[in-house]
This record gives C-alpha cells, structure tokens and sequence, in this order.
C-alpha cells in the first residue's frame, strides 16, 4: 500500500478524511486480519457475473473483494488495451485495490456501507470525482483537471460500499461538439470499439460505459443521457439502460449539455442490476433544483417492482414512426411485440407523439443551456482552472490539432453566440417545447388511449465507425423521452447478424415503477443478452 501517497491526497483535498481514517485503522489492524493479498492467481469468472453472483461470493469467502478488483483491473489492462483494444476505460482508479483492502476490512468485522458494498463502477467521464482522477469530458482542453468536489451521485455511489473503479471513455463533451462526429472518440481516449463487431461503433455518448459493461470490465456503469446517449449505446451494445426521469438523480457534479434534458442513469447487464443502482443514486440536492421535483416520487429499492409476469394486464402504445426504415428492425420488433402480447398486454398502435416543431426547440434550448451550463460548470473548478469560459474552450480547440482532427466545434461556437436563459427568444422555447413534448404530446397520447407505456426500437444495428462521414444513424426513438424529460429504459430484444438491438419501455413523467415492471417482464421472459465475441467484422 503506497501509504505516502494517501497522507499527500489526503492534505491536497483528493481523499476523503472519513476514508483516510479507515486507512489508518486499516494499516493498525492488517496483522490482525486475513492477509489475502490480491494475487493473479484468484480465478473468478467475470463473464456475466451479476451483483447477487458477487454477494454470495463475498458471503461465502469464495474471494474478497480485492480479489474481484484486482481482476477486473487486470481484464480492463487485458481486454480494454492490450486485447481488442477497446478504448472503453480512460483511467483506472489509483487507489482502487486500496479502497478494496479497506472495504474487505470492514466487511470482515461485520460493517458493510449498503447494497453496492465492493460492487466496482465505472463513471463516464463527465461526473466528478474528488481524488486522484481526472474528469475530462474526454477533452484535452480538461486534462489534469481535478474538481473540487465528488459529485452527487459518486457520494452516494460511495456511501452504499461501491468502489469507483474508474473512468469510462465516452464521445468527447457527450457528443455535442460539433458536426460528423464519430461517436465513442474523444481526444483523451481515441475511438471505443463495439465489442460484438471490432469496426462497428459502440453509439454515444456514453460508449465506454456501454462497451465496459457489455465487455464485463465492470458489473456497473453510469452514463449520462441529453438525448440518446445512455439508450444508445445500451442497445449497440446489448445491455440495459435506465434514462430516468429528470431529477430523479441530480446532475451537479457533472459536466453539462441541458439543464432541462440532463440526466445520469445506471448501465448494466441485468435490469435487475440496473434498478438496484438507480434506488442507490437517487435524492433530493439542494446543489440541482430539479431534484425538488422528485420529492414524494423516489424509492430507495427499485427492485421490488421487478415482476416476472409485469406485462400482464397492460396496455402498451407501440410507437410507429421508427418503422420502415429498415426492415430487419421491424422484423425484430414484431416478434416482440408477439412476446409482449402473449405475456397478457394489449397493444396500441401510435404514429405520433407530439409535433416535429419541438426537436427545433429542443436544439435551440440544448444551445442556450450549454453555454450558460459550461460556464458554470467552468468557475466550479476553482482559480487553477485550465479553462475558464466557453469563449476559452473554443480557442483551445482550434490551436489543437488532435481536437480539429477528425470533425468541428460548430456546436460550441452556436452556443457561444447565444444570449442568457433570461431572453425572450429562449423562455418562449422552453414554453413551447414543454408544452408541445408533454401536454400536448405524450401525455395527452397516453391519456387518450389509456396507456401504461410506449414501445420502440431503441435503434438500429451499429454501423461502421467511420472517421471521415461521421455517425450513420438510421433509426431511434430516444427524443420523445428525452426532449420532455420523462423515463426510458431499453432492454435487449435480440441480434441481427452478430448485433445486438434493444427495445425501449418509456412513459409518463416519475413512472419508473411501472416501466420497471413492463420492462423486465419482457427481459425474464426473454433473455437476449449475450456476451461479445470481439469479432474483427461483421
């Protein structure tokens, strides 16, 4: 244990006192206790293990969880760069095993902290963390940038027992940047792979948690979601995902796209697994107003809406608009929905949700936010920011020829021309967007036709990463929940070719209980998820 290094994190505010405390009683009672040091030698299967898997090991001393860390980190330096070469993770927590020897000291003497008590996670790398990580946005514009502060969510992440095992790859600033991206670069971390098929794209923004999970480098991610970005490479990469109602989960500590839109949301091989995160992060931040809003809407336990017979006795809207664009999809999806009938729902056909006009006034809200949210986000970091305004970030970019390399900044330099969120041109955009989303749209629609929840093909087959057209999106159903804020989880429904495809269970504002109970209705009676062969092409 590099003993040196904890007393310098601790002085320079990177380690909590309350965790260097334990150290400290940690380094006292190590002669004491069980002496098992991480060896190479541990075999633990990671292929698919599950968060239950991994408690009854702990429970039955079949390995510690430093053992499971430590392999988890050689499969991650295996896998993720010397393998495949999947690009997936940025960095690997330095004080991982560390944190692991602490927690296995505690678990020993009877503590354990909650649920995810030696479960590692892996955060994209747009949330804070207040330790000897970086938070990036996978921009070199933010290398060596250290906040001042864990965000939320990581505070609650560690207060249940997980171990922040590291930082995800994801597309750089979650995938507004510019125009022909490539979804899964970033300067920091180049390009993530698609596990299944090496040449296909993994979807953005939150590719690295995709892959990672996908790839069973971690049993836990958290993405972040403006619109596509959890959903997406959930279903490119034939996990699940939860994009939760805004405010479910708070957003301070991570860096922002829309202050109307944002959200974080659990990334898992399981729904199961997934759930149990999303109860673990949720609650009220005096630090995100929109947090207020879930008062009275939260539960620390989504898990107990899990039921195998969930879709018995709904009436499910089946969203129309992503069909006839590719054939394969559609066939998928009829099957699926043949599934979902004779589990016992009825289902309603749906052509439209809301009028086209709302996606102009999403994009235009998305601008005014990003520059209003990036500033902030900027003087959080204190005086020794590298990066100091929108204005600065712009500048660096176009003296950096890794950044311009491959696509352009437009969409910063869009935002950069906007006025404050107090002008007319914005309030009147959100006012009619959130009218035209919700009220008039997916409420209205669900009210009329008595609706549990709308179904969707979450996307299409991932297509070849390309560097020079960018992105070759065809198909997704993302924007409806994601423009009016509302929840959405995909689930896998199966695989054309070696591609995995999902479905997406979305609905009204707060019914997360009830997309839960559809959705795993679906996946306990189905079970598409499969492992990543790490085939060179398709």
């Amino acid at each position: 244990m590099n003993y040196n290094r904890i007393v310098k994190s601790v002085f320079k505010g990177k380690l909590h006192v309350s965790i260097f405390i334990s150290l400290i009683i940690l380094i006292f009672t190590s002669c004491e206790s069980s002496n098992h040091e991480p060896s190479e030698s541990v075999d633990i299967l990671l292929e698919e293990i599950t968060i239950s898997d991994i408690r009854e090991s702990y429970d039955t001393d079949e390995y510690t969880i430093t053992d499971l860390v430590t392999a988890y980190i050689n499969r991650i330096n295996t896998i993720d760069e010397n393998g495949p070469t999947l690009n997936s993770v940025i960095q690997i927590n330095p004080d991982a095993l560390e944190i692991a020897r602490l927690l296995d000291i505690e678990m020993k003497n009877g503590k354990i902290r909650g649920p995810l008590h030696g479960i590692p996670v892996l955060l994209k790398d747009n949330i804070d963390t207040r330790d000897n990580m970086e938070t990036t946005a996978g921009s070199l514009a933010l290398k060596g940038s250290h906040p001042l502060k864990d965000s939320y969510l990581v505070t609650k992440l560690r207060d249940a027992g997980a171990i922040i095992l590291g930082k995800a790859n994801l597309s750089e600033w979650a995938n507004f940047r510019g125009e022909m991206s490539s979804s899964g670069w970033s300067g920091v971390g180049g390009q993530t792979l698609n596990p299944y098929v090496l040449d296909r794209n993994p979807c953005g923004s939150s590719s690295g948690s995709g892959v990672a999970v996908s790839a069973n480098l971690t049993v836990l991610a958290i993405g972040t979601e403006t619109n596509g970005s959890i959903v997406c490479p959930s279903t490119n990469n034939g996990i699940v995902g939860i994009k939760p109602t805004v405010g479910l989960i708070s957003r301070s500590g991570i860096i922002p796209i829309s202050f109307t839109q944002d959200t974080p949301g659990p990334m898992a091989r399981t729904l199961y697994d997934a759930a149990l995160c999303l109860g673990i992060m949720v609650g009220v931040d005096s630090s995100d107003s929109k947090s207020i809003e879930s008062i009275g809407n939260t539960y620390s336990d989504y898990t107990q809406f899990l039921k195998n017979n969930g879709l018995e006795g709904k009436r499910i809207g089946l969203y129309t608009k992503p069909y006839g664009i590719n054939y394969k999809v559609d066939e998928l999806m009829n099957e699926a929905v043949e599934v979902i009938k004779s589990l016992g729902a009825e289902v309603i056909e749906i052509d439209k949700l809301y009028d086209p006009k709302v996606e102009d006034y999403s994009f235009e809200i998305m601008l005014f936010e990003y520059k209003d949210g990036l500033n902030n986000y900027f003087k959080s970091l204190g005086s020794n920011a590298s990066i100091k305004s929108l204005e600065e970030l712009i500048e660096f970019n176009r003296n950096n020829p890794v950044e311009m390399e491959f696509y352009n900044q437009k969409y910063l330099e869009m935002a950069q021309e906007k006025g404050s969120l107090e002008s007319e041109e914005y309030k009147n955009a959100l006012e009619q967007m959130l009218i035209g989303v919700r009220e008039n749209g997916i409420d209205k629609v669900m009210n009329d036709n008595n609706l549990d929840a709308i179904i969707a093909p979450t996307g299409s087959p991932a297509w070849k990463t390309d560097h020079i057209n960018g992105d070759s999106y065809m198909l997704g159903s993302s924007s409806p929940a994601a423009i009016s804020g509302y929840p959405n989880i995909t689930v896998p429904m199966g695989f054309i070719d070696e591609l995995p495809v999902g479905i997406s269970f979305f609905g009204r504002a707060w019914s997360e209980l009830i997309l839960l109970e559809i959705a795993y209705g679906f996946e306990s009676n189905t079970n598409y998820r499969k492992a990543p062969k790490f085939l060179l092409h398709d």
